[in-house]
């Protein structure tokens, strides 16, 4: 009996060819990895070298900054300057605590000025520093007796204003003939202190 070969031939041939199709694909691939690698290695040096650099400027930074000497805790200028700074605060806040919002005074005694009731003078003195109040002068007209009482009475009411009291009324003769009654009213101007 004759031997017979059931394998198949084995083609060399065919298998090179087919190895040199596949040659480009792995090429390529093996080069896109050294190319990613070679980038991500770049950029790890690049950033290893910055951070080094800052750490040396770091270090430089606390080197000086360990060798700068402490200022002392209070010299005498710094003693005066801080003397001085509390003055003037000291004296500011006197200041804003005794100043008279005159514009509010003003406007709370025109809100309260009856129609019929017009000024001739006004005078008004701020309270000075050794007093707490000071003096607040209106002279003026109205029609009728009422008038002034009815300004009196709203007179009390301005915060401001205390003391609020008629010094004189007396009936006049206008200008165009008409009888109207001239009053004069002190009253005292308080300070924000009292």
């Amino acid at each position: 009996m004759r031997a017979v070969n059931l394998l198949p031939k084995d083609d060399r041939r065919q298998r090179g060819a087919e190895a040199r199709r596949n040659n480009p694909v792995l090429i390529g691939g093996v080069a896109g990895t050294v190319l990613v690698t070679a980038i991500l290695c770049a950029w790890f040096l690049t950033a290893s070298a910055g951070v080094a650099d800052n750490q040396k400027r770091r270090d430089a930074a606390a080197a000086e900054l360990s060798a700068t000497p402490v200022p002392p805790p209070t010299s005498p200028q710094s003693s005066a300057l801080e003397q001085e700074k509390a003055a003037r605060v000291s004296a500011l806040s006197g200041a804003l605590g005794s100043r008279l919002a005159w514009d509010r005074l003003l406007r709370e005694f025109a809100l309260v000025l009856p129609d019929d009731v017009w000024l001739t003078s006004m005078s008004a003195q701020a309270p000075t520093a050794g007093t707490s109040a000071s003096g607040f002068t209106i002279n003026g007209r109205t029609y009728s007796q009422d008038g002034v009482a009815r300004l009196l009475a709203r007179l009390a009411l301005v915060p401001h204003l205390t003391n609020v009291t008629l010094q004189h009324s007396s009936a006049a003769t206008s200008e165009t003939g008409r009888k109207v009654v001239e009053f004069t009213i002190n009253a005292t101007v308080k300070g924000v202190g009292a």
